[in-house]
């Protein structure tokens, strides 16, 4: 294997790093965040992960005040840094970066974080990116900070947060060339060669020639993300970020398809397909399985099997369809109402106006 020119110093620091993070691999469900075995490779040539933070504690040599001073100078070729993390499934925690900023803004513009630099640390990995945008108008090395508060439900922070990590980036002036055939094959989704003969990648594209989309959040069940943002499935899922299964057989009984060929059943009802009921005698007019025989009645039935009608509901069916609604100043008749004097309408809910006497007048 062939190191590139900071490979050696790199290497050492990072071997070290490994040592220290290979005893605090995460074994819990609590905070963590690290480089992937991918990205680690591109800088250094060895695939090996290197985490900050591991199950809620930041590891010592994140801590170290010197561990600015061993950091190499980040390449001009690397454009970008990407980050995974997590809350776990039983934990929450905000986080805010700040303090993006760049000491040599006439080289290198300030950081660019691919999220909301403020909002919640997803319970399942994700990843994130930090860009480091180099004008291309002049070569040099550019100094640059990075901040990061991560504090949990109660408002504390995580021990060992604030973060403030102070870096420095080499940039490469972007000269226009006449045609270069050979650069010009190394480098794709519109990628250039600096200088050095090494590609600058567009954003939202990473790796040694621009090949590696970043798509986040990361794409699920085996997706591939195919450029930046946009996942390609494989067979049987769907969604954005491939997050959503297809069922070839539609889930029964209000259940959901949750994954490829998999549903999640509502209570009450299991199966592949939710086809099952956990109610050995049925649920009667209407009524829902939510349990082990265990029934949810609809209004105005009650019962193990929502087989009892309540007496409201009873009297409502005895009543003559046409005399539902009960007959105000009359009786129910054959379906209709039978007025008593002085009253009519359809529900004799109406009088009939007093005739005025009149008084005769003798002279």
């Amino acid at each position: 294997m062939t190191l590139r020119p900071y490979g050696h110093v790199l290497l050492i620091i990072w071997w070290t790093a490994a040592i220290v993070a290979e005893k605090e691999r995460p074994k819990g469900g609590d905070m963590s965040l690290w480089i992937d075995e991918k990205q680690v490779k591109e800088f250094s040539g060895f695939p090996m992960e290197i985490f900050a933070i591991a199950d809620g504690t930041v590891l010592p040599y994140i801590l170290d005040p010197n561990f600015e001073k061993y950091l190499p100078v980040i390449p001009s070729e690397v454009s970008s840094v990407n980050f995974t993390w997590k809350s776990g499934d039983n934990k929450q925690y905000n986080y805010n970066f700040e303090n993006l900023q760049s000491f040599n803004e006439d080289i290198l513009s300030n950081p660019v974080i691919s999220i909301e630099t403020k909002g919640r640390v997803p319970k399942k990995p994700g990843v994130f990116q930090v860009f480091l945008p180099c004008l291309g108008n002049r070569s040099g090395v550019a100094g640059f900070s990075i901040g990061l508060r991560i504090v949990n439900e109660n408002g504390k922070y995580l021990e060992g947060t604030p973060l403030l990590l102070r870096l420095q980036k080499q940039c490469a002036e972007h000269v226009t060339q006449g045609p270069d055939p050979e650069c010009d094959k190394k480098c794709a989704n519109r990628g250039w060669c600096n200088q050095q003969k090494i590609c600058e990648c567009q954003k939202g594209y990473m790796g040694n020639y621009c090949r590696t989309a970043l798509c986040y959040p990361q794409c699920m069940n085996g997706g591939t993300c195919i450029s930046p943002g946009v996942c390609k499935c494989a067979d049987g899922y769907q969604g954005p970020h491939c997050e959503g299964g297809i069922c070839r057989e539609k889930c029964l009984n209000g259940g959901k398809c949750i994954q490829k060929d998999k549903c999640k059943c509502r209570k009450g009802y299991y199966g592949p397909r939710c086809e099952y009921s956990k109610c050995t005698i049925p649920c009667l007019n209407g009524g829902r399985c939510i349990g082990v025989n265990q029934c949810r009645c609809k209004r105005g039935y009650s019962g193990g099997q929502c087989d009892q009608q309540n007496k409201r509901q009873k009297e409502r069916r005895r009543r003559p369809k046409g005399c539902r609604k009960s007959c105000k100043h009359g009786l129910c008749v054959g379906n209709q109402c039978r007025c008593d004097r002085g009253w009519f309408g359809r529900r004799c809910n109406r009088s009939h106006p007093r005739r005025r006497r009149t008084k005769k007048r003798y002279v």
